[in-house]
């Protein structure tokens, strides 16, 4: 019985090390495509002033069990309200301005596929 402990034993190896190598990889994907975000969506956001696209970020937050790129900004409340509009005091209503959406859907497509080429 001998050799089928030692065989269970490489087997579990094998697979441990194919998980830790994909954690790390997808972790580090996280990070690289959050900061691509941020850059992208600074670009997008560029009308009034300019402190709204001054104000993106990325952060990482990593928990026992994942990891998740976070976009933001910091110096305004208003992405929502310019994303997808909102109503003005007097009656009307002030179209949105998309410059949110396109880059998550990139985003989202471009992890999809570097996950499945780190499989």
């Amino acid at each position: 019985m001998a050799t089928a402990d030692n065989f269970a034993a490489a087997v579990q190896k094998i697979l441990d090390d194919y998980k830790d190598g994909i954690i790390v990889g997808t972790d580090e994907l996280v990070k690289k495509l959050s900061q691509k975000g941020a850059k992208q969506v600074k670009a997008n956001s560029n009308f009034g002033t300019g402190a709204y696209a001054k104000g993106w970020k990325s952060k990482v937050e990593k928990t026992r069990l994942s990891t998740t790129g976070i976009i933001y900004n910091e110096k305004s409340g208003l992405p929502h309200l310019l994303e997808n509009g909102h109503a003005l005091r007097n009656g009307g209503r002030v179209a949105g301005r998309t410059h949110i959406a396109p880059v998550e859907e990139e985003l989202v497509k471009e992890f999809e596929q570097a996950v499945k080429d780190l499989i």
